[in-house]
Formats: structure tokens, C-alpha cells, sequence
């Protein structure tokens, strides 16, 4: 039936009608669309549910950070137990060079000890050869050098004139062998037991007829106190006749 006509009531044509219908529409899509994300048309949201989302998001932040923050940690504590590992393995190996070099070293100072040793002691040894050496040699030389004369009258005189020269006494070859003829013939064991001497009970003896006072102050050192010898007793005769004659060549007679 018509409305009557209000005062400022207005009638609603069908054109208003079916805009506000639109406008209901729409605002319950809308609505539909926030609860729901992602246009799932099962779900169903209630009043209740929607408070509790901001919540939930934020708790699945936070145990998201935590577990960064974790693996975080746990990457700086492995590796700060990597380092440690590296330098403990680095300061095991510059102590085990440590150890060998050390080891090198004595082991070195080992050897130079020992070869010095070795060393000082061939050299000792070379020095006790080499004077044992030079003591043979010295010995060989003065047996080579120390003269060997025969046992005959040429020998004697010569052996004498070598002692006379080495004493300082005068002398020659031909002036002994000649009062030693006239005086024995020669013979080294001769005695006069008839002239003046040994009727005074001393006798002359010998190559050169010595008597035993004159044999004994005239003798020469390093020849026999024999007055029988032969060397001796011409040595002895040589440095009396040079005593009172100057030499025996001085001398053509008894004497």
C-alpha cells in the first residue's frame, strides 16, 4: 500500500533498494576476506579467534631468534675450540723440533768432542813415535859416529890420537908409533924389572913404559885405569910427554 506522504521521509525507489543490497554485499565480503587470509571459504573464524593471531606470530619470532642466536653461539664455541685445537697442535710440533734440533745439537757437540778427543790423542801418540823416533835415530847416529878401531897397534894409536884431539893434547901418529917401538917393541903387556925404576920398585909398563906415579897423574879421563891398556897407557905417556916436552914428537930418547 502507498506511504503516506512524511515531511521529510523520503520514499525508496528500487534503484535504492538494490544499491544498499550491493553496498551489504560487499562490506560482508570484505569482512569474509580478513578473517579468512588466502580465500580458504572452509575455514571458520569466530570472534573469539581473531586476538589470539598477533600472539602467536610473535612467539614463532622470538623462538626464531633464539634458535639464530644459539647456532650462532654454537659456531663461535666451535670455533674457538678449532683454534685452541691448531695452536695446541702447532705448539706440539715447534716443541717436538724444539727437541730434535736440541737432540741435533748435543749429538754434535757429541761428536766434535769425541773426534777432538781422538785427535788430541793420535796426536799425542804421533808425538810419543816421533821422539821414540828421533831417540833411535840419535842412537843409531852416535853408533854410527862413535868410531870402531882394530885391536892391533894401528888401532890403539889412532883410537888415542881421536881422545888426545877431544882433550886438547898434542900429538901425531908417526911421533907415537915411533917412541912406542924403540920403548916395548909394541907389546902392551912389556915391563922393565931391571932399570933404576924398578930397582925403586916401580917399575915401567906398557906400550910407552909408564910407571904407575906417572900413569896415575897423568891419566886421561874416560880410559881404563889399567896401566897394562893399551889406549890408556899411550894417552896417559902422550899428556906427560906434552906436560914436559911440549908432545911426544919432541920426544927421541928415555924419557
Amino acid at each position: 500500500m502507498p506511504l503516506p506522504n512524511i515531511p521529510g521521509y523520503h520514499r525508496l525507489t528500487k534503484t535504492h533498494k538494490y544499491s544498499a543490497a550491493g553496498i551489504a554485499a560487499a562490506g560482508a565480503a570484505a569482512i569474509a576476506f580478513a578473517v579468512v587470509p588466502g580465500g580458504d571459504t572452509g575455514a571458520q573464524t569466530t570472534a573469539q579467534d581473531l586476538p589470539n593471531k598477533p600472539v602467536a606470530l610473535t612467539s614463532q619470532k622470538a623462538d626464531a631468534q633464539a634458535h639464530h642466536e644459539a647456532l650462532v653461539k654454537q659456531s663461535a664455541l666451535a670455533d674457538k675450540q678449532a683454534k685452541e685445537e691448531a695452536a695446541k697442535k702447532a705448539a706440539a710440533e715447534a716443541a717436538k723440533k724444539k727437541a730434535a734440533a736440541e737432540a741435533a745439537a748435543k749429538k754434535a757437540a757429541e761428536e766434535a768432542a769425541a773426534k777432538k778427543a781422538a785427535e788430541a790423542k793420535a796426536a799425542k801418540e804421533r808425538a810419543v813415535k816421533q821422539a821414540a823416533s828421533r831417540s833411535a835415530a840419535r842412537i843409531e847416529t852416535v853408533a854410527a859416529e862413535k868410531k870402531t878401531y882394530p885391536d892391533n897397534l894401528d888401532g890403539w894409536i889412532r883410537e888415542s890420537l881421536d881422545i888426545m884431539k877431544e882433550k886438547g893434547i898434542p900429538g901425531s901418529y908417526e911421533g907415537i908409533h915411533r917412541n912406542i917401538i924403540r920403548e916395548s917393541g909394541g907389546n902392551p903387556r912389556a915391563i922393565n924389572n931391571w932399570d933404576i925404576n924398578a930397582q925403586n920398585g916401580v917399575p915401567s909398563k906398557g906400550l910407552l913404559q909408564v910407571i904407575a906415579p906417572t900413569f896415575k897423574a897423568y891419566h886421561v879421563e874416560g880410559t881404563s885405569w889399567d896401566p897394562y891398556d893399551p889406549v890408556a897407557n899411550i894417552t896417559a905417556a902422550c899428556n906427560y910427554a906434552a906436560d914436559r916436552y911440549g908432545s911426544m914428537d919432541n920426544v927421541n930418547g928415555p924419557y
